[in-house]
């Protein structure tokens, strides 16, 4: 299997963020200098525990998501696009910025929001200053169809409120383990609850586990609501909405195949909110969002 080409990471200044931000890319296999083609863009959160650059150590001994191995794998085998995967770490200012539309900042419709609020300014960044970047340096397909934003807990609430905001920006959109808790569950109660409107042109891919560190259910039951309110609002499953839950944490036996230290076995049958778990479920959305072509 060819291997993703990483390219060195970088830090992208901003006006917007008053700082720098580092960025981490890898290129598909097929992409080579001097070819035309074009290729659809992921955006990442968390971006310096996705690549496999991170090692099988970090993250608490979780390792990484291993997400070029992963897309490189899948695009080879026919079972999804090949994709440019931008990944962007997060920082101290994580969890306000991550948090989606906050209950005192946000207009209704979720689009609003104070320009001093956290999370309005990461959207801006990633929309108004990196994206043109991306798209000037590399060969995309700048159009929304084509391009993704995905995360897990908080980054995932993040990906799925910012492509909900910017659909004209965002058109894929991946939740995984949401954490749909935080604020007051804003975004599922005022956002998506409140919504008297049509759909908007997103494929969002959802899911979670059904156990986690804290004893609950890896926001199973928020996911599930929030899956619930987009149908209501007019997503399809299958069509434009994929809702998957992963009922069965993985047993001893099944923990020894996967390269997991056995130092870690007895937390993942306990908890499946942690790269692993989130480095497994991964194609699957990869799958559902970037199909190869005719697939969806």
């Amino acid at each position: 299997m060819s291997e993703a080409t990483l390219v060195a990471e970088r830090q992208v200044e901003s006006r917007i963020l008053n700082s720098s931000r580092t960025v981490r890319i890898a290129l598909p296999p097929s992409y080579t200098p001097g070819e035309a083609s074009r290729f659809p863009v992921l955006y990442l959160q968390d971006g310096q525990n996705v690549f496999s650059t991170a090692g099988p150590h970090s993250c608490f001994g979780w390792g990484s998501w291993q997400v070029d191995r992963s897309a490189a794998r899948l695009a080879a085998a026919g079972r999804a696009r090949e994709v440019i995967l931008v990944a962007v770490d997060n920082t101290p200012q994580r969890y306000v910025e991550y948090r989606g539309p906050s209950s005192s900042t946000a207009s209704p419709d979720g689009a609003g929001g104070s320009a001093r609020d956290p999370h309005v300014r990461y959207r801006r960044f990633l929309i108004e200053e990196l994206k043109p970047i991306i798209d000037r340096e590399f060969r995309t397909c700048p159009g929304p169809a084509h391009t993704g934003i995905l995360g897990s807990s908080m980054g995932g609430l993040c990906s799925l409120a910012i492509a909900w905001e910017h659909p004209e920006v965002f058109g894929l959109a991946g939740c995984l383990s949401g954490a749909f808790q935080v604020d007051r569950m804003h975004f599922l109660r005022n956002t998506l609850a409140r919504h008297r409107g049509p759909s908007k042109p997103v494929r969002i891919y959802l899911d979670s586990g059904v156990v986690d560190y804290t004893g609950g259910d890896d926001g199973c039951s928020n996911t599930r609501r929030v899956t619930a309110e987009l149908r209501r609002i007019g997503w399809r499953e299958g069509v434009d909405l994929c809702h998957w839950v992963d009922e069965h944490p993985l047993s001893p036996s099944q923990l020894g195949e996967t390269g997991l230290p056995e130092g870690k076995w007895h937390e993942a049958e306990r908890s499946q909110h942690n790269e692993f778990y989130w480095r497994l479920r991964f194609p699957r959305a990869l799958e559902f969002l970037l199909p190869p072509a005719g697939g969806g």
